[in-house]
């Protein structure tokens, strides 16, 4: 499957503003099964651009300002060619067919951080809400994998959130929602309470025209575990389902807020207000 998407965000500002530099996470990931055909990155006012690779082996762009403006314009426009088709193509290491199951020394030590359960108080509360609702448990690693994501879908009720910032695990299951990084997070943290290495994923999702989605003019949010034999597998949680071509991955880690799609502050001599419009257009070509 061939998509196109077009992100435009704007900025604007009272008077004219000084810019520090911004990290921007708007470049698609290559990957076995994606392909990035076309890229372009156009920005005003004038800012020179320097790719870099981060911690988690991300392509990021960073943009640099010379001059003040009052206004911020950001336009990412790309290409991509999926072939994920079946999201269940791979084949578990037979110590990891039956849930739970445990990581060899060298995984652990390369998944340290997506290892990395939330606070003992918060672990002890989403054990809790599993066992209240998470009766009937696989004894299969997917279907259990798929079973917790389900769980999430059905529990939890969708709520666009256009303000910044992702909700803590125990305010989403309070709240009985949030928006798809909040599903995100949430489905992170059960899979490491439970032992299973998890990380969050920004990107885009394709959802034809008329079909119910939840990721219609926005980026989208989902995560991906890492199962012995198969890798990094992605699961969206506020659809109920494993990734297929339609998913678009920009960049991932371990913590939601550090792969932000934009990152960067203003400099002013006195505070200033901002208004903040975006488009998103995921369009498929052939």
């Amino acid at each position: 499957m061939r998509l196109r998407v077009t992100h435009k965000t704007n900025y604007r500002y009272p008077r004219a503003v000084d810019f520090a530099p911004h990290r921007l996470f708007l470049r698609p990931r290559t990957t076995a099964h994606q392909r990035l055909l076309h890229h372009e990155l156009l920005i005003t006012p004038h800012a020179k651009l320097a790719s870099l690779r981060d911690a988690h082996d991300n392509d990021a762009d960073c943009a640099y300002f010379s001059c003040k403006a009052a206004e911020l314009s950001i336009h990412s426009t790309f290409e991509v060619e999926n072939s994920q088709v079946n999201p269940f193509d791979f084949i578990l290491e037979a110590t990891a067919i039956s849930f739970p199951f445990t990581y060899g020394a060298d995984e652990i030590l390369a998944l340290g951080a997506y290892l990395a359960p939330p606070y003992a108080k918060t672990q002890d509360a989403l054990l809790a809400w599993l066992d209240k609702r998470f009766l009937d448990r696989p004894a299969e690693t997917v279907p259990f994998i798929s079973a917790l994501n389900q769980l999430l879908f059905r529990q939890l009720g969708y709520q666009r959130r256009d303000e910044q910032g992702i909700q803590p695990s125990l305010v989403t299951l309070e709240l009985g929602g949030g928006a798809c990084r909040d599903y995100a997070v949430l489905f992170i943290e059960l899979c490491r309470t439970l032992g299973i290495a998890a990380r969050f994923v920004s990107g885009y999702l394709y959802a034809p025209s008329g079909e119910d989605s939840r990721a219609v003019g926005a980026m989208h949010a989902w995560a991906e575990v890492y199962l012995p034999g198969a890798g990094w597998r992605a699961l969206d949680p506020t659809h109920g389902i494993w990734c297929d071509t339609t998913f678009i991955p920009v960049a991932h880690a371990a913590v939601a807020e550090s792969v932000n799609p934009i990152q960067g502050n203003l400099y002013a001599r006195d505070p200033v207000g901002s208004t903040l419009h975006t488009e998103v257009v995921v369009e498929k070509i052939s």
